[in-house]
């Protein structure tokens, strides 16, 4: 009978242990809801977020402005240099005004060392945005601490451009990067001037670091081919549509908006031999130390990172600059195949290492390559 009520006792505390588990499972449940509630209220209260960000993106402010009316948004949009020396004069004047900024990394990473940034993760609050199951590789962070620049893009980037009635068959004139040297080129390429700031820089720093290509690539590819550079990608990629020029390298943004409008270019998918670069392109978020609005700054990025907001981006995005959320529970119909993330594909993720995109020796490079071409 002893061990009988022994073992009924044992029954009983796993049981209870049990139910103890479950409900203590629950509680995160209704911990973040509870959370979730009084922030948006607070965020009410505040009545606005100020977001810093790449002009195209600020598309997506519609759709939060439907769903959080009480939030208007206050947003700031242009180019990464603009907007980078706008925000950093802003705080040197001790004016802080910006809650969020989201552009590319090597704008995000100058604040970070500037000391003018937060750590993110503190403002995650739906579960959806916490789960990192839900996004590609889970969360990714592009600073070494893995702490304040959030990564929600990224971009299988296609790196050169081609004029279609030049070149018909290119997946049959290109399988390696080393066929750019091909001496039927000579003459026939156009680039726009990496040393500059600009787009494209991805595209040099990914030929830089591949060790199948290298500096060495580079020193051929500007030496021996007869390379005509200007500073404006909108000018080469001109230049490619009229058919002055075969190939446009480091324009391929300006090439796919050219291509939408019925222009004879595109930067056509390749199985290039050395892999494809993967760039967040200015899908790199973050928030400012001394946010003024930071309950409404919370309800903006869990939003955006949603699986509703990062869809409603990806569709905005796809007239003006088309990109790949990393989140891989949302579709990806309006991603254009050139730019998808593939299953077995070969990448070199450039974000992902601080020294990987430091354009400074690549320019130094380039530099001496085409001083010497002069002489």
């Amino acid at each position: 009978m002893a061990n009988s009520g022994r073992l009924r006792l044992l029954i009983g505390s796993f049981l209870f242990a049990s139910w103890l588990g479950d409900a203590t499972a629950a509680v995160p449940a209704a911990n973040w809801q509870s959370e979730w509630e009084a922030t948006v209220e607070a965020a009410k209260k505040e009545g606005q977020v100020s977001v810093y960000l790449k002009a195209g993106y600020d598309l997506v402010f519609g759709a939060f402005q439907k769903k959080y009316p009480e939030i208007k948004v206050n947003s700031v949009a242009g180019q990464a240099v603009d907007i980078t020396n706008r925000l950093i004069a802003e705080r040197r004047a001790e004016k802080y005004l910006a809650d969020v900024f989201t552009l590319g990394v090597r704008s995000a990473q100058s604040l970070l060392k500037a000391n003018a940034l937060e750590p993110i993760r503190p403002y995650f609050i739906l579960p959806e945005v916490l789960d990192e199951s839900k996004w590609y590789e889970g969360h990714v962070y592009s600073d070494p601490g893995n702490t304040h620049i959030f990564r929600y893009l990224s971009v299988a980037e296609q790196q050169v451009g081609l004029n279609t009635n030049l070149i018909k068959e290119p997946r049959r004139e290109f399988k390696s990067f080393w066929d750019l040297l091909n001496p039927k080129w000579k003459g026939k390429i156009v680039a726009r001037d990496i040393r500059t700031p600009g787009p494209g820089s991805g595209n040099v720093l990914f030929w830089y670091h591949n060790p199948q290509l290298g500096p060495t690539f580079l020193k051929r590819l500007f030496g021996e081919t007869d390379i005509t550079t200007t500073r404006y990608s909108r000018q080469a990629t001109d230049w490619l549509a009229q058919g002055k020029f075969a190939i446009c390298l480091f324009c391929s943004e300006d090439v796919d908006i050219g291509q939408r409008q019925g222009l004879p270019i595109a930067s056509p998918e390749i199985d290039w031999k050395e892999g494809t670069a993967l760039l967040s392109q200015a899908g790199n978020t973050t928030v400012l130390k001394n946010a003024p609005h930071p309950n409404a700054a919370k309800v903006f990025l869990n939003w955006f990172l949603s699986r509703e907001g990062q869809l409603e981006l990806q569709r905005v995005l796809a007239k003006v600059q088309p990109a790949e959320s990393r989140r891989n529970d949302i579709s990806k119909d309006d991603v254009p195949s050139d730019v998808r993330r593939k299953s077995g594909e070969k990448y070199m993720d450039l974000d992902s290492r601080p020294e990987w995109s430091d354009i400074e020796p690549v320019r130094k490079l380039l530099n001496e390559i085409l001083k010497a071409e002069k002489k």
